[in-house]
């Protein structure tokens, strides 16, 4: 995490009222959902991979946010941060989704025959467009907690992966470490970066 030591143990040293965070000033769900009692329950958790409530806590305490733009406050290090913090997250999740509660379950068709809409766009106003996705992959932790080797496992099961796309999926990977100037500048004039 970048400002807050999540991981200094020294903290247990201190009650949970010493290191409850001043929410007083912040907007955004984690702020309106935690309270002093939740944390002194939750505070002393954590996952399988040593994720802790105060680093699901910390970017929503770093940022406060703004007065008319709730952020979510709130971060998931891995699979298990959804069960460990299940008392913080699934209120947050339910403010944030407009009443999402635990027991919905989210549809998931990845057929592309059953798209619905975009065949009416207008040529003259709409000329590209781009589907953007994020990665969740089990057995590795997510972005706030993923260790360098970890990102790197990721980058080389996703090469493999995309390297056996055929067809009109096929493509080039780029690693951003060994792109040019000149392919990255490539990319950003086709918009693909």
């Amino acid at each position: 995490m970048p400002f807050g030591n999540t991981h200094n143990l020294l903290k247990m040293n201190y009650s949970a009222e010493q290191e409850y965070p001043d929410l007083t000033k912040h907007n955004n769900h984690m702020a309106k959902v935690l309270t002093p009692e939740m944390y002194a329950n939750l505070r002393d958790k954590q996952t399988p991979s040593g994720f802790t409530l105060d680093d699901v806590i910390q970017t929503g305490v770093d940022n406060p946010g703004h007065p008319f733009i709730m952020t979510v406050g709130c971060v998931a290090g891995d699979e298990e941060t959804y069960d460990v913090f299940k008392e913080l997250l699934d209120p947050v999740i339910e403010d944030r989704h407009g009443g999402y509660k635990p027991t919905d379950k989210h549809k998931t068709d990845l057929n592309p025959d059953n798209l619905k809409g975009g065949d009416d766009l207008d040529p003259n106003y709409v000329l590209s467009s781009r589907v953007r996705t994020g990665r969740s992959i089990r057995g590795f932790c997510l972005p706030p907690h993923c260790s360098r080797g970890e990102r790197r496992g990721i980058e080389s099961l996703s090469v493999e992966a995309l390297g056996a796309l055929d067809g009109d999926l096929k493509g080039k990977y780029y690693a951003l470490k060994d792109m040019t100037e000149e392919e990255q500048q490539q990319l950003i004039d086709d918009h693909f970066l």
